[in-house]
């Protein structure tokens, strides 16, 4: 089969590309380092006939700066989406893999002892001044326990880059509709692993850590390090990709989370990472970021049972791969 992959020079396109050649399938990389931008009808024309699968992972990632990204966000993962969804129909490409993320979901999911299932809110500047960073139940304000999340939970982007990262969603939905494309939106959690971009301000909290090991310096670790997220290696990503190449329905969208269904906390990542490399040992600061949530732990079970993925790469054995491996440049 005849595949584009679009980023497909970057940190998780690179690994989808080889994964793809791997299988035996003919891939063509289409991505903004060599010149071809998916905002640029021209490119995509020149690119698209004979197409059977497009892989779409080009995107402005990370949590960004402050509002003065807003633009390069939208322009990016909105626009640059909806020209080749628009580009796709003219040429009659009927299938779409999307690299969405968990960010969409916001804040995990969480139960109360008295209100059960509950989505708290953002939590204010005010509380993360103070070292208050576990949400509370919207309803009563008491303390709350965090949940497994699943592709059904309600949506409710906190950043620039959520917010276009479920428009890219919406967006497909649309496409899949009006056409009767097949589209599979594959919700990545944390990703990590060899190639990972080096610290920017885009960049995720494992490179973050892991460009500050390799430089001598100490990783600083926000909150309390209590953080729960899930790691999950970007070959498992890559792998996650080949298997949605063939699933989904015609005329609509379906999402699945990718991820390895074991937890970590921030602080467990980062001191792993020290310990891999023999220190220095992370140092927590009790810093924050606005747009960040504090707890998010979702459930592959979908993924498992009707892509027949599953995450292979652990935690422990991952991190020490990582601790030493190749970083890209962003």
């Amino acid at each position: 089969m005849r595949v584009l992959v679009t980023g497909s020079a970057g940190f998780i396109g690179g690994h989808v590309v080889a994964a793809f050649e791997g299988a035996g399938h003919d891939v063509l990389g289409f991505d903004l380092r060599s010149g071809a931008d998916v905002r640029d009808d021209a490119a995509l024309d020149r690119m698209l006939p004979g197409v059977a699968l497009v892989v779409h992972q080009a995107a402005k990632v990370g949590l960004g700066v402050d509002v003065s990204d807003l633009p390069a966000y939208a322009s990016a993962n909105v626009y640059g989406t909806a020209v080749l969804l628009a580009a796709m129909a003219r040429h009659g490409v009927e299938r779409l893999v999307l690299a969405s993320s968990m960010v969409v979901y916001g804040e995990g999911a969480y139960d109360c002892a008295e209100h059960g299932r509950v989505r708290p809110g953002p939590r204010s500047r005010i509380d993360l001044e103070r070292g208050r960073f576990e949400p509370s139940c919207p309803v009563c304000g008491a303390q709350v326990r965090h949940a497994v999340i699943s592709e059904d939970a309600p949506t409710d982007p906190r950043n620039a880059y959520a917010t276009t990262k479920l428009a890219q969603e919406h967006l497909v939905a649309g496409w899949a509709r009006e056409t009767g494309g097949t589209a599979v939106a594959l919700r990545y959690h944390n990703v990590y692993g060899p190639r990972m971009p080096r610290d920017t301000p885009y960049a995720g909290v494992a490179a973050i850590f892991r460009s500050a090991l390799e430089a001598g310096r100490t990783p600083r670790v926000f909150e309390d390090g209590g953080q729960l997220r899930d790691f999950v290696h970007v070959r498992d990503v890559a792998r996650a990709n080949l298997a949605a190449a063939g699933a989904g329905a015609p005329g609509r969208l379906v999402a699945y989370n990718v991820a390895s269904g074991t937890p970590h906390t921030v602080g467990e990542m980062a001191a792993a990472l020290a310990a891999a490399r023999g220190g220095p040992e992370p140092v927590v600061t009790g810093e924050y970021r606005l747009g960040d949530v504090r707890h998010i732990v979702a459930s592959p079970a979908l993924a498992r049972a009707e892509l027949g993925f599953a995450a292979e790469i652990g935690f422990e054995t991952g991190m020490k791969e990582f601790a030493t491996a190749p970083l890209g440049e962003s």
